[in-house]
């Protein structure tokens, strides 16, 4: 059974940092994406990043491009999420989401493409 925990969510200032961790465990992911997504109050989850597990290849959404670097330590099965230059709109619940199929690469945007998702961990930034 695989398992994502998130963890590192808080409260932080706009212009500030945050890491973010996601743990995997239960299965082999050399051949595996990992993503990140986010659901803000009243809107849909959105994908902001992802990572080839293998080559580690990166993907980001344009609204974090250039702020946000998502990056993997395969012998400890973490994915991390490095968030810089925030601002009041990435305050959102932040979810890890694993995609099993390699498939194309366009399924990465697509939150349904995924198989399995840690429980979410809030990120407040604040002015």
């Amino acid at each position: 059974q695989v398992q994502l925990v998130e963890s590192g969510g808080g409260l932080v200032q706009a212009g500030g940092s945050l890491r973010l961790s996601c743990a995997a465990s239960g299965r082999s992911f050399s051949t595996y994406r990992m993503g990140w997504f986010r659901q803000a109050p009243g809107q849909e989850r959105e994908f902001v990043a992802a990572i080839d597990w293998s080559g580690g290849d990166t993907y980001y959404a344009e609204s974090v491009k250039d702020r946000f670097t998502v990056s993997r330590d395969t012998p400890q099965n973490t994915v991390y999420l490095d968030m810089n230059s925030m601002n009041i709109e990435d305050t959102a619940v932040y979810y890890c989401a694993l995609r099993t199929d390699w498939g194309p690469l366009s399924a990465i945007y697509r939150e349904y493409e995924y198989d399995y998702w840690g429980q979410g961990t809030q990120v407040t930034v604040s002015s």
